[in-house]
């Protein structure tokens, strides 16, 4: 029987679980640079990053850009309510980033709001963290008439007051509608939620039209998939169960 012998990057990422599972490596603790590491191993550089990027898609290790590579905190798990009138990742326990940007619709946001091209956009990009450790990024658009003034470019606001703002968008809703799907993430996107390329992520694209008709948001949202749910109920009156029989 021959027996396989493990490459030399799954022979690092063990070791180095191991050395995590142990607690010899602790979590928040910063790896020795990849450089040491290579040299500890006696591998070439992308070997070793091949070995990390084992890590970074279980979910051990997270890479902070211009920083170096972290033993990961454990995180618990993000539930995405749907339906509501605001995008549902805000949790009064979590602190979100908010920048807002000024741009012309073009190509596919055209499309999603129903606008003609070159309209004028307001996105907020929202990073929402769980204590320092990021865990959604979402890009929100809106008519820029409807955009809220107390709203500044660059800020760190609680969940709650972001939450407030943003509902303050869409007062008379008539209807929301949410697509669900798992890509692979963007580099950005891995940058900024500090996750491996190859972990997917999962993406919901919001629409939210309100009573005249009028699209008054569309949100891309992406969230880790290793610690991320979407839950959507419906709630049927019964009015409407009587309807039905």
């Amino acid at each position: 029987m021959i027996q396989r012998v493990p490459s030399r990057r799954h022979a690092i990422a063990d070791d180095l679980r191991k050395e995590i599972s142990a607690g010899r490596l602790k979590a928040g603790e910063r790896l020795p640079s990849e450089a040491q590491l290579a040299a500890h191993y006696k591998v070439s550089t992308p070997t070793l990053r091949n070995a990390l990027a084992l890590l970074q898609s279980e979910g051990l290790v997270e890479k902070v850009h211009g920083s170096g590579n972290f033993v990961r905190h454990h995180l618990p798990r993000v539930t995405y309510l749907g339906g509501g009138a605001t995008p549902g990742l805000f949790n009064t326990a979590h602190q979100v980033s908010v920048h807002t940007t000024h741009l012309r619709a073009q190509g596919y946001l055209a499309a999603l709001l129903k606008v003609s091209p070159h309209s004028p956009l307001t996105e907020f990009f929202c990073v929402t963290y769980e204590g320092k450790s990021p865990h959604s990024v979402a890009r929100i658009y809106v008519p820029q008439d409807r955009a809220p003034a107390d709203m500044p470019a660059g800020s760190s606001l609680p969940d709650g007051v972001a939450a407030a703002r943003l509902a303050a968008l869409n007062p008379h809703l008539a209807e929301v509608q949410e697509k669900v799907s798992a890509r692979l993430p963007t580099p950005d996107e891995a940058t900024t939620l500090r996750i491996s390329s190859t972990l997917a992520v999962l993406s919901i694209t919001r629409v939210a039209t309100d009573i005249t008709g009028r699209v008054v948001e569309a949100t891309l949202l992406a969230l880790p998939s290793d610690r991320a749910d979407a839950v959507f109920t419906t709630h049927h009156t019964s009015e409407a169960r009587s309807t039905k029989g």
